[in-house]
């Protein structure tokens, strides 16, 4: 005869795991929303990692933010679905970013230059760049498609981008 206990168990494995999905710092989570230090020495190992040269930053007011995204539809540029989000000062000129990524892969990165640091996009000053460089126009309403915009990672991997502004 089965304990109460044994009867129990079958009944809570659903929510027990429901559960560990929403919880913050889950593995389920874990895979998105993570803010990282820049540090330039883990595209110096084996990686896998991408290394980001941002190029053409007109003033070292602000912030400038790369983020990181898996290269697909449902992911890029979507709210709160990118992976590793890396925020600085802003150097006037070039920036390097090193960005850790779990597995080679598929991925795409945006880069914002926050000049005024109010955390809001402003059209007029702040500056923006993604992988690849596609064009930005009134058409794509600066959004252009992960198939434009996305790069396969294998190791350490070398991506140079140009900061654009209004």
């Amino acid at each position: 005869m089965r304990s109460s206990f044994s009867r129990l168990m079958p009944a809570l494995a659903v929510p027990a795991a429901l559960l560990a999905l929403a919880l913050p710092g889950s593995a389920a989570q874990a895979q998105y929303h993570q803010e990282i230090r820049n540090d330039m020495a883990v595209c110096r190992g084996a990686g896998p990692a991408v290394r980001i040269n941002v190029n053409g930053i007109k003033n070292g007011q602000g912030l400038v933010r790369a983020q990181i995204y898996r290269a697909t539809q449902a992911d890029w540029l979507q709210s709160g679905r990118w992976m590793y989000r890396i925020e600085v000062p802003a150097q006037a000129g070039s920036m390097s970013f090193c960005m850790p990524v779990p597995a080679n892969g598929s991925y795409a990165v945006a880069v914002r230059h926050d000049v005024n640091g109010n955390g809001s996009t402003d059209l007029r000053t702040d500056g923006g760049a993604m992988s690849n460089n596609p064009s930005i126009n009134l058409f794509n309403l600066g959004r252009p498609s992960v198939s434009r915009t996305a790069f396969d990672v294998s190791g350490v991997t070398t991506i140079n981008i140009t900061m654009r502004y209004m």
